[in-house]
Protein backbone atom coordinates (compact mmCIF):
# COMPACT_ATOMS: atom_id res chain seq x y z
CA UNK A 1 0.00 0.00 0.00
CA UNK A 2 0.67 3.50 -0.38
CA UNK A 3 0.22 5.80 1.92
CA UNK A 4 -0.18 10.23 2.48
CA UNK A 5 0.44 11.66 5.81
CA UNK A 6 -0.89 15.43 5.90
CA UNK A 7 1.24 17.27 8.31
CA UNK A 8 0.50 20.59 10.75
CA UNK A 9 2.77 22.86 8.46
CA UNK A 10 3.27 25.26 11.96
CA UNK A 11 5.10 21.90 13.46
CA UNK A 12 7.98 22.05 10.85
CA UNK A 13 7.88 18.25 11.21
CA UNK A 14 8.67 18.01 7.44
CA UNK A 15 11.77 19.46 7.27
CA UNK A 16 12.58 17.39 10.28
CA UNK A 17 11.34 14.26 8.31
CA UNK A 18 13.91 15.03 5.55
CA UNK A 19 16.68 15.87 8.32
CA UNK A 20 16.21 12.44 9.69
CA UNK A 21 15.75 13.99 13.20
CA UNK A 22 12.43 12.87 12.85
CA UNK A 23 12.91 8.54 12.46
CA UNK A 24 8.78 8.26 13.43
CA UNK A 25 5.54 9.18 12.05
CA UNK A 26 2.99 9.06 14.86
CA UNK A 27 -0.66 9.13 14.74
CA UNK A 28 -2.59 9.42 18.07
CA UNK A 29 -6.43 8.11 17.68
CA UNK A 30 -9.59 8.06 20.18
CA UNK A 31 -10.99 5.63 17.33
CA UNK A 32 -9.03 3.38 14.85
CA UNK A 33 -8.51 5.67 12.13
CA UNK A 34 -6.16 5.33 9.00
CA UNK A 35 -3.60 3.64 8.99
CA UNK A 36 -4.25 1.57 11.87
CA UNK A 37 -4.28 -2.22 10.70
CA UNK A 38 -3.34 -0.56 6.89
CA UNK A 39 0.34 0.23 7.23
CA UNK A 40 3.26 -2.68 6.97
CA UNK A 41 6.89 -2.71 6.58
CA UNK A 42 7.96 -2.04 2.95
CA UNK A 43 4.85 0.03 2.20
CA UNK A 44 5.88 4.04 1.02
CA UNK A 45 4.42 6.86 3.17
CA UNK A 46 3.75 10.29 1.31
CA UNK A 47 4.11 13.54 2.83
CA UNK A 48 2.64 16.99 2.48
CA UNK A 49 2.33 19.89 4.44
CA UNK A 50 -1.49 21.23 5.10
CA UNK A 51 -2.18 23.35 2.67
CA UNK A 52 0.58 22.39 0.29
CA UNK A 53 2.27 20.14 -1.95
CA UNK A 54 3.39 16.51 -1.82
CA UNK A 55 7.23 17.15 -1.23
CA UNK A 56 8.23 14.12 0.28
CA UNK A 57 8.06 10.43 0.63
CA UNK A 58 9.84 7.54 2.97
CA UNK A 59 9.80 3.96 3.34
CA UNK A 60 8.35 1.96 5.92
CA UNK A 61 10.51 0.43 8.20
CA UNK A 62 8.23 -1.23 10.89
CA UNK A 63 5.07 -0.23 12.64
CA UNK A 64 3.97 -0.57 16.64
CA UNK A 65 0.24 -0.36 17.40
CA UNK A 66 -0.93 0.58 20.78
CA UNK A 67 -4.46 0.51 22.13
CA UNK A 68 -6.14 0.70 25.43
CA UNK A 69 -4.23 4.09 26.18
CA UNK A 70 -4.32 6.10 29.40
CA UNK A 71 -1.88 9.06 30.37
CA UNK A 72 0.56 6.90 32.13
CA UNK A 73 0.88 4.19 28.66
CA UNK A 74 1.22 7.53 26.53
CA UNK A 75 3.92 8.97 28.66
CA UNK A 76 5.83 5.59 28.88
CA UNK A 77 5.40 5.75 24.63
CA UNK A 78 6.74 9.12 24.52
CA UNK A 79 9.42 8.99 27.24
CA UNK A 80 10.78 5.66 24.78
CA UNK A 81 9.94 6.94 21.98
CA UNK A 82 9.55 10.85 21.73
CA UNK A 83 12.78 12.09 20.36
CA UNK A 84 12.53 9.82 17.57
CA UNK A 85 9.31 11.30 16.93
CA UNK A 86 10.52 14.82 16.38
CA UNK A 87 9.68 15.82 19.97
CA UNK A 88 12.45 17.50 21.89
CA UNK A 89 12.39 16.13 25.43
CA UNK A 90 11.36 19.35 27.64
CA UNK A 91 8.32 19.59 25.41
CA UNK A 92 7.16 15.51 26.30
CA UNK A 93 5.12 16.89 29.02
CA UNK A 94 3.49 19.01 26.69
CA UNK A 95 2.79 16.27 24.72
CA UNK A 96 1.77 13.71 26.81
CA UNK A 97 -1.25 16.29 28.00
CA UNK A 98 -2.16 16.86 24.25
CA UNK A 99 -2.02 12.51 23.66
CA UNK A 100 -4.06 12.01 27.26
CA UNK A 101 -7.73 11.41 26.04
CA UNK A 102 -6.08 9.05 23.17
CA UNK A 103 -7.20 5.17 23.05
CA UNK A 104 -5.12 4.68 19.97
CA UNK A 105 -1.05 5.28 18.75
CA UNK A 106 0.83 4.03 15.57
CA UNK A 107 4.19 4.30 15.32
CA UNK A 108 5.61 4.42 11.90
CA UNK A 109 9.25 3.85 11.55
CA UNK A 110 10.87 5.21 8.46
CA UNK A 111 13.69 4.61 6.37
CA UNK A 112 15.51 6.79 3.36
CA UNK A 113 13.28 10.18 3.56
CA UNK A 114 13.41 11.68 0.52
CA UNK A 115 12.22 14.57 -1.78
CA UNK A 116 10.26 14.20 -4.78
CA UNK A 117 8.95 16.20 -7.43
CA UNK A 118 6.03 18.00 -5.95
CA UNK A 119 2.55 17.11 -7.01
CA UNK A 120 -1.36 18.44 -5.92
CA UNK A 121 -3.41 15.05 -4.76
CA UNK A 122 -7.28 15.01 -4.75
CA UNK A 123 -8.90 14.02 -1.40
CA UNK A 124 -12.18 14.10 -2.84
CA UNK A 125 -13.91 10.84 -0.77
CA UNK A 126 -11.47 10.64 1.99
CA UNK A 127 -13.33 14.01 3.91
CA UNK A 128 -11.76 17.37 4.19
CA UNK A 129 -10.30 16.63 7.55
CA UNK A 130 -8.54 13.53 6.92
CA UNK A 131 -4.93 13.71 7.53
CA UNK A 132 -4.07 10.10 6.46
CA UNK A 133 -5.31 8.49 3.10
CA UNK A 134 -4.22 4.85 2.49
CA UNK A 135 -4.67 3.32 -1.20
CA UNK A 136 -3.29 0.81 -2.99
CA UNK A 137 -1.31 3.15 -5.68
CA UNK A 138 -0.31 6.79 -4.68
CA UNK A 139 -1.42 7.67 -8.78
CA UNK A 140 -5.17 7.14 -7.30
CA UNK A 141 -4.96 10.57 -5.86
CA UNK A 142 -2.42 12.56 -7.86
CA UNK A 143 -3.78 15.29 -9.83
CA UNK A 144 -2.63 14.79 -13.41
CA UNK A 145 -1.16 18.55 -14.54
Amino acid sequence: MEHLAILKKEWKLLEKVLSREKKIESRWYKAKYAPWGRIKRDDKVYFKESGGLVTAKAEVKGVLQFSNLNPKKARDILDKYGISIGIRKEKIPEFVQLFKAKKYCILIFLKNPQKINPFKIDRTGFGSGAAWISVSDIEEIKVNR
